[in-house]
């Protein structure tokens, strides 16, 4: 595969279409905001105003948008990709997105004779630029195998987790183990300021205690600086608990800790902090 199809130049989607171009392949890119897309064009990959063209060109076409209802649209609408892309070619969704809809748009992709996979990532914007996302995969195995090594580019930690929808269902997993620890990890250096201890000195006892996390060695360093830009939109995360939380009561599963931080974090996007970065959330405490 040579010809591949980027749609959503995002926080993360930028870096990862950067990746594939470095790594020779051909890659033709579409976003709302074409201002956002200069540095890839400047790399050398091929612009497209209309998504629809954009996917009858390409052998594998991936979306990394911001919402689910961005996702449908793209796929399911009239004119949509299932209906534009050529038979035999691959589409790759790896926004986080909900499970029931990466099942319909397997389904109605079989239907069309193009295949599909759910591919939510995890790692930021730093896992991103470095080419070392965590990839968590759904969909019919022979269809990952032959893409592999398109995923092995955009990352290091690539598990195939089963039928169509199993790889949202992971992401919604990690973003419950997230949102958690980011309340942890949030006070912990909360505490530590109103001791009087010295937080960077506090991270170095802890990072690489039973303490440690992700979140606690890249993102607390963060809010140390004042450094509030966007790994992770807060209204992105707002998102993915909130479906996570809507997955849960069809199963009849009562998730507090989840449904503490999404308040939490609502909170602060009631503020004025959509745009910020999850780290934001110690500005609750303040």
């Amino acid at each position: 595969m040579k010809e591949i199809g980027f749609v959503g130049i995002g926080v993360m989607g930028k870096s990862m279409a950067q990746n594939l171009l470095n790594h020779g392949y051909t890659v033709h890119i579409y976003t709302r905001t074409k201002k956002k897309a200069d540095s890839l064009i400047q790399s050398g990959a091929i612009w497209h105003d209309n998504p629809a063209k954009l996917a009858e060109v390409v052998e594998l076409l991936i979306t990394m948008v911001g919402y689910p209802t961005d996702v449908e649209e793209l796929y399911l609408s009239e004119d949509g990709f299932l209906e534009t892309m050529r038979k035999g070619t691959v589409a790759v969704d790896m926004t986080t997105s909900s499970p029931e809809l990466a099942k319909a748009i397997y389904s109605e992709g079989k239907a069309a004779e193009i295949d599909v996979l759910d591919a939510p990532v995890s790692g930021g914007d730093i896992g991103a630029k470095n080419g070392t996302l965590s990839i968590m995969i759904g969909g019919d195995r022979k269809v990952f195998e032959h893409v592999r090594e398109v995923f092995e580019v955009l990352g290091e930690n690539i598990v195939f987790q089963g039928e169509a929808g199993s790889g949202q269902h992971t992401k919604m997993v990690n973003q419950i183990a997230i949102a958690s620890n980011m309340i942890g990890v949030t006070e912990a250096i909360v505490y530590a300021e109103k001791a009087g201890l010295d937080p960077e000195k506090v991270l170095q006892s802890i990072s690489s205690g039973a303490a440690g996390s992700w979140s606690l060695s890249n993102l607390i360093p963060r809010v140390l600086k004042d450094d509030f830009s966007p790994g992770f939109f807060i209204k992105h995360f707002i998102k993915d608990m909130r479906i996570a939380l809507d997955e849960a009561a069809k199963m009849k599963l009562e998730l507090p800790g989840l449904e503490l931080a999404e308040k939490m974090y609502q909170t602060l996007a009631d503020h004025g902090l959509s745009d910020e970065g999850t780290q934001a959330l110690i500005k609750y405490y303040q």
